[in-house]
């Protein structure tokens, strides 16, 4: 029988972008599983990941038998980046697809490197894999999907088709969408078509230009009816897992509040994309990107909605969280790309110089990772 652990089993908390160690090597022993020369035990707790978060990755040494693999999974459920060329016909044939589709690389250190992020994107396949075996080994053998009440304010209705698009290709949940439409006649053309053309629910409410932002959102809110509710940007992409991952990431955190960092932005006037890390992931924080904010609908109720403003809504909100002593947890943010223009044209007053200075990674045109998986 396998062993039930008494602690609370790993999962990605305290993942590091980036590794100050080579790869090492994970092997079966015949009593156990060796890493980095160290035996791991029957199960890992927190501590036994945090040790191995340095390094690049874990090469996967199979044996050609089954033996326990309750170490492996719970490696897998943290994130760990782990590789195998080559593995045995009694390994889960997804499992073994995962680990063969990632090799451990030295990067070059330069701006264009993609060596850190590819290393991250298998990270997050990795636990979304883990997390759900794990979850699914425990759930009913048929659990309803989450229900989200996804809340945008729209003043651009060109921008709507591709907003909604995004929203339609959400996995693992079950979605609802309020559009306040702020400034804009739900009657205008490009308002009417995208809505027709978008096969989920949705509830259309207008409001006036003169109404704060804030406001807008409220009013849009106030006829969710999902479980969670999430607030969407209109001019920003999404990956088709972002809502399973915010759901995940609650799921094995019990956070009051999850959201994502904002690291990747496209600069529209300057054709490029940069990446920004400076805002670390996976961990407890007092901010999350606001496009990406997801909690409970019941929760949102207590706390008031969105403050009446006319500006700043995300960090207000977020403020008045914390007052309420809300826990709040911010994970990845690879599938989720901001957009930004001229500096005027958005709530967030940045100017586009100010990304450049900040950027970690800058690459030419439109550049989002594998996780936003661009249509």
């Amino acid at each position: 029988m396998p062993v039930q652990p008494t602690f609370p089993l790993p999962t990605p908390v305290g993942f590091l972008r980036s590794a100050a160690e080579g790869a090492a090597e994970l092997s079966w022993t015949g009593q156990g599983w060796l890493a980095a020369g160290e035996p791991l035990g029957d199960r890992l707790d927190a501590d036994g990941v945090a040790r191995l978060r340095p390094l690049r990755g874990l090469n996967v040494r199979w044996p050609s038998s089954r033996v326990p693999v309750e170490v492996i999974t719970d490696l897998v459920a943290a994130g760990v980046p782990l590789h195998a060329a080559d593995t045995p016909a009694w390994v889960e044939p997804e499992l073994a697809g995962l680990l063969a589709a990632w090799t451990p690389e030295e990067g070059d250190g330069s701006r264009r490197s993609v060596t850190d992020l590819r290393r991250e994107e298998h990270s997050v396949r990795l636990r979304r894999h883990g997390l759900r075996s794990r979850a699914g080994a425990a759930a009913e053998p048929v659990a309803a999907l989450p229900t989200v009440s996804v809340v945008m304010s729209s003043m651009r209705p060109n921008l709507l088709a591709s907003a909604l698009g995004q929203i339609a290709r959400q996995r693992r949940v079950e979605v609802e969408v309020l559009l306040g439409l702020h400034g804009v006649p739900a009657e205008h053309e490009a308002v009417r078509r995208a809505v027709r053309e978008f096969d989920l629910p949705i509830t259309v409410v207008e409001a006036g230009a003169e109404i704060p932002f804030g406001e807008v959102l409220n009013r849009a809110a106030s006829r969710a009816s999902g479980d969670h509710i999430t607030k969407w940007d209109d001019d920003d992409w999404y990956g088709p897992e972002h809502l399973a991952d915010l759901l995940l990431a609650r799921s094995h955190t019990g956070a009051d509040i999850v959201g994502t960092t904002a690291e990747f932005f496209y600069l529209e006037p300057l054709n490029a994309t940069i990446r920004r890390t400076d805002y670390t992931s996976e961990i407890w924080s007092e901010h999350v990107a606001g496009g990406t904010i997801l909690l409970d609908l019941a929760a949102f109720q207590e706390l008031g909605g969105f403050p009446a403003l006319r500006g700043g809504v995300d960090a207000a909100f977020l403020k008045a969280a914390r007052g309420a002593e809300a826990r709040i947890y911010r994970t990845h943010g690879l599938g989720y790309m901001l957009r930004r223009s001229v500096s005027t044209e958005h709530t967030w007053q940045l100017s586009l110089a100010h990304f450049l200075r900040v950027a970690s990674n800058q690459w030419r045109g439109f550049r989002p990772s594998l996780i936003l998986e661009r249509p």
